[in-house]
Order: structure tokens, then C-alpha cells, then sequence
């Protein structure tokens, strides 16, 4: 995880316009760097490392003997560099993971390099020998992209929207700063001026589809076409812990985020037994918080308990949640109500685990509830191929909520974030099975993710079929959750009147609550007039709900009371 930020043909003065790229300075608290490009002079790149590969080589941007030509700046892991290295017969000049970007894109052009690369990556490369610029996102956009272009050619491109927005430019305004769409990749002509022209946005990997680098995978072909109920649970096992094992990459300690859900537990609980294979010669810590006897701290204390991890809980009360929005929602660059809600706690454990710990690369199990059908509001789902769809939906916007959440929040405080569901091949064999096998059933939901590792002994019976709970309510009690004890405290802040009045000051995405305006006013006040970023609120489908909790929905309600 690091903060990579360029600008291409910029009028201002290159050092002042690197003040900007000191606002992602957390994304990579060990090293940073700011190197113009030789022969453009108003071409630059800034770099903010958190060295988890390759200490010594590690910084960026890349550059290496055979291609002088070539500059990079990524952001990522890649975890088959050394699958390719073997397959093409590449010589390496470091052991960073991303110099193989620069190999692929030798060999094979852009198109090839994106689509090869099995891993998380936001990247910038130039090829001044072509005169070409190329920017590229992974499938889901775990790893965040922004960039901003204007009508004469300057281009801006930052990990995070903030490193961006006070850019100078000779247009007296510059153009709207946008999230860099996942899964797609663009060509850019590099003029002798250093401005550029936008030439192709191109799409290059569909969620659903197998990926191309399949072929050098080190899992063994799986049996194809057969939907036998026993070989998809077998083959859901076989891709899950190699998704875990691959991201075992790191050169600094792994922890792991623990809820008590069945996600973060199965991450931990497969991350336990894949690092003692490998004899990983120091414990798995994991990390859980929580109000004082919240459902997600016992849950994990006993996840915790059952696999051996050393535990760590962390316990906040309401005061430190709402003294901690503000900061929270600056770091986000969102002020969508249930990812505030969620970031809060996940913001707050980041924090510990940077202050407290030596743990630098977290698991998380972030995209399961996308994937395998883990909200509440799929039980109302009209019908299996309905749900499905809601499913790829859900698929394609992680990067606007839980991913979002997931990257700033740890990022803030300088960790990597893994995610393990988001494996392309794991998500592509998932979304590949009929719609019927991936819904609900008994009432429960993520029912052939839970089958799949039942009799596995990887976790307690009560925590494998554990109904969901949203991170945002799992975090305080059953009697009093987070989300109300938020309200109670914003309905002393925002007038009756403001809220009124909110579609005259808020005409798109309008605040229907006073919980929306809190959130919404403090974005505003650090991110004026971008309030498209996000193109509408999280809300569950198929239900009639005035608010994204599941806390709210008579699903949850029902089963509680049982």
C-alpha cells in the first residue's frame, strides 16, 4: 500500500504543486520521493512508500537499465510476478512485485499487462520512448485511483481525491475530479509539451469472466461445467485458501481484522493454518472492536479462542465514535450514511493497530456480503436470477462503499489492506454457478459458503452459521445500536429547519435526515461542490427501508426476538 500521485503538463510551479502530494503522505509513512521527468520538465511524479517488498529497491518510480524509457508508479501487489517471470523467462532487476509491469507491458502492450496482472493495482506508466501515458485499475478497485484532465491537456492522478482538488492550473477552474473507473485501463498521448490527449478508456476485465492469467496459476485446472452440489463446495475451499495463500506476500507482519462474522472468521481462521504450514515463526494477531460486551467482540473473542490467535479487542465508547466523524469522513471522501457508520470502528481499530502494534498487513473480509449474498434484504429476493444481478450490481460499486471504507480507513493510518474474497478467481467460479445454488436458503443466508467449509473444523459451529451483522451495528449492543446512538447524538446538532431547507443548499443526493446533513455539511466543507463522487446513497433493495442498517428490517427483527 503506498500514495502515488503525478501531474502531466502542468503551468504551475512543480514545487508548490507538490504540496498536493503531501496529502496522501499517510498512505506511505516510510519514504517519499518527487522526480521530474527528464526532457518534460512540467512532468512529475510523487511517491509515498509503506516498504512492504523489497526494502532496499522498493522506491518508485520504477526504472530499470533494460527499459530507460519506462517510468512506473503503482500501487498494488501483484501476486503472480514470479508465476510470470517463469512463464515469459523475465529477468528481474529488484524483487519489487510491480517491476513486472514493465516486463508485461515490453512484451505485450497494455491490453496484455492489465489483463496478466492477478493482484490489486492502481498504476501510472509513462513511455516517453512512444510518447504515451497509461493509467489502470484493478477488476473491483481495491487499490483507489483518481485523476482530473482538463480541456487543454493537464492531467492529475492521486491515490486519493485530496491530492488532487487544489491543484493550480492556468484555467481559472479546474476540471471535476473523478474516481478512475475499475477494471479499465487508458491510453493517453503525451505531447512535446508534456500536456496529454485522452485516446481510449478501455475495459479490460469483467468481474464475471475467468481472468487470463489463470493459465499460470499454481492451483491445478478445477473440473469445469459440473454443479454437482460436492465438487462446487470442494472447489469454493480450493480457491478461498489459495486467494488467502497468495497474499501471503510480505516482508512485514500480517495481522488480521476479526468481527465474529463469518467473513473476517473464515479469513482468519484459513490465514492461522496456511502461515503455520509455511512456518511463519511469529503469532497471527488479530483485532476486534467494540462497545463494552458488543455481539461482534464475543463472537471474536471465540473465533480467537478456537483457531489461537493473539487476540487484541479494542473498546470505544460513543464519545470517542463521534469525536472520531469528522476525521473519518474527511479521510473517506464520502459522506454515503451506512460507509461513515461502518468506517468509524474500522477507522478506530486501524489506528491501534498502527499506535499499539507491528502488524502493517491486514486481512480483512471485505466483498463476501457482495459475492456469496450476505445481506439481510436478499431473503426478499424476487428470484434467484434477481437476486444474481443484485449480486454483480453490488460487485461493481464496491469501490464507491465497502472498498472505499476498507482502503482509507486502513490507509490513514499507514497499514495494507488484503481481501481475499475479491480474488478474481474465487469471485469469477462463485459468480459462475447457477443463480440457484448462491441464494438464501433456510433462512439463512451465504447458506453454500457456510456449507462449503462445514465439518472443516476451521471454526465453531455457532460462528460458522452465525446470522449476519452488519459491522456498523455489530460494534454496540443489541439493545441501543450504534446507528441510533449516532442519531441521538446529530439530532442536537442539525435544526429542524436546516433539514427542511436541505434541498435548496444539497439539490443532488438531498439529505433526508439529520444524520444525512451532519455527514453531508462536513464534506462539504472539505470537499465543496464534489458531492458526485458518489452517485447515490447505499440503500437495501426489494424493502421498504428509510435507513441502510439491517438492524431496521423486519428480517433482523424477527430473528433477534426468536
Amino acid at each position: 500500500m503506498c500514495g502515488i500521485w503525478a501531474l502531466f503538463g502542468s503551468d504551475e510551479c512543480l514545487s508548490v504543486q507538490c504540496l498536493s502530494a503531501m496529502k496522501i503522505a499517510h498512505r506511505g509513512p516510510d519514504a517519499f520521493r518527487f522526480e521530474n521527468v527528464n526532457g518534460f520538465t512540467n512532468c512529475c511524479f510523487g511517491f509515498h512508500r509503506l516498504a512492504v517488498v523489497d526494502q532496499l529497491y522498493g522506491m518508485q518510480p520504477i526504472r530499470v537499465k533494460k527499459f530507460p524509457y519506462l517510468w512506473l508508479c503503482y500501487n498494488g501487489e501483484i501476486y503472480n510476478f514470479k508465476q510470470l517471470q517463469k512463464q515469459f523467462g523475465f529477468e528481474y532487476q529488484t524483487l519489487v512485485d510491480g517491476e513486472v509491469i514493465l516486463h508485461l507491458y515490453n512484451r505485450g502492450g497494455i491490453e496484455q499487462t492489465a489483463s496478466m496482472l492477478d493482484g490489486v493495482f492502481a498504476f501510472i506508466l509513462l513511455d516517453t520512448a512512444n510518447r504515451k501515458v497509461f493509467l489502470a485499475r484493478d477488476t473491483y478497485g481495491v487499490r483507489p485511483l483518481f485523476k482530473v484532465l482538463t480541456d487543454d491537456g493537464f492531467l492529475g492522478v492521486c491515490s486519493e481525491a485530496k491530492g488532487l482538488i487544489n491543484l493550480k492550473h492556468s484555467t481559472s477552474i479546474c476540471s471535476k475530479v473523478e474516481p478512475f473507473l475499475p477494471g479499465h485501463y487508458e491510453v493517453l498521448d503525451l505531447k512535446p509539451s508534456g500536456k496529454v490527449a485522452s485516446v481510449e478508456l478501455v475495459k479490460f476485465h469483467s468481474y464475471k469472466d475467468e481472468p487470463l492469467h489463470v493459465a499460470c496459476d499454481t492451483v491445478e485446472t478445477l473440473p469445469s461445467g459440473s454443479f454437482d452440489l460436492e465438487t462446487v463446495k470442494s472447489n469454493i475451499r480450493i480457491l478461498f485458501e489459495n486467494a488467502v495463500r497468495k497474499r501471503l506476500m510480505a516482508h512485514r507482519r500480517i495481522g488480521c481484522l476479526l468481527s465474529g462474522g463469518l467473513d473476517s472468521s473464515l479469513v482468519a481462521a484459513v490465514l492461522l493454518k496456511l502461515m503455520k504450514e509455511i512456518n511463519i515463526n511469529y503469532p497471527l494477531q488479530t483485532f476486534a472492536i467494540g462497545m463494552e460486551n458488543s455481539p461482534d467482540l464475543l463472537a471474536a473473542r471465540k473465533v480467537a479462542a478456537h483457531i489461537g490467535s493473539e487476540h487484541h479487542e479494542v473498546i470505544f465508547n460513543s464519545e470517542e465514535g463521534i469525536q472520531a466523524i469528522e476525521e473519518v469522513i474527511f479521510s473517506l471522501e464520502t459522506y454515503d450514511i451506512t460507509t461513515v457508520r461502518a468506517s468509524i470502528g474500522m477507522y478506530l481499530v486501524s489506528k491501534y493497530i498502527r499506535k499499539k502494534t507491528d502488524s502493517v498487513v491486514i486481512f480483512s473480509g471485505e466483498g463476501s456480503d457482495e459475492l456469496t449474498q450476505g445481506y439481510i434484504y436478499f431473503h426478499k429476493a424476487p428470484s434467484p436470477e434477481e437476486a444474481a444481478e443484485e449480486s454483480e450490481r453490488l460487485l461493481k460499486e464496491l469501490y464507491l462503499f465497502d472498498v472505499l471504507r476498507a482502503d482509507r480507513t486502513t490507509a490513514a493510518h499507514g497499514l495494507e489492506l488484503r481481501v481475499p474474497f475479491l480474488d478474481h478467481r474465487f469471485t469469477s467460479y462463485y459468480l459462475s454457478l447457477p443463480a440457484e445454488l448462491r441464494i438464501p436458503k433456510n433462512g439463512i443466508e451465504k447458506y453454500l459458503l457456510r456449507q462449503s467449509f462445514e465439518g472443516s473444523n476451521l471454526l465453531p459451529k455457532e460462528i460458522l452459521w452465525r446470522p449476519k451483522e452488519a459491522f456498523s451495528d455489530g460494534i454496540a449492543s443489541v439493545k441501543k445500536s450504534w446507528f441510533s446512538i449516532l442519531q441521538d447524538y446529530i439530532d442536537q446538532q442539525v435544526d429542524d429547519l436546516l433539514l427542511e431547507k436541505a434541498v435548496e443548499k444539497y439539490p443532488f443526493n438531498t439529505p433526508k435526515t439529520k444524520e444525512s446533513y451532519y455527514y453531508r455539511q462536513i464534506f462539504e466543507k472539505h470537499y465543496s461542490g464534489q458531492s458526485n463522487w458518489l452517485p447515490h446513497y447505499w440503500m437495501p433493495k426489494w424493502v421498504k427501508a428509510t435507513d441502510p442498517s439491517a438492524r431496521t428490517l423486519k428480517h433482523y427483527k424477527s430473528a433477534t426476538q426468536e
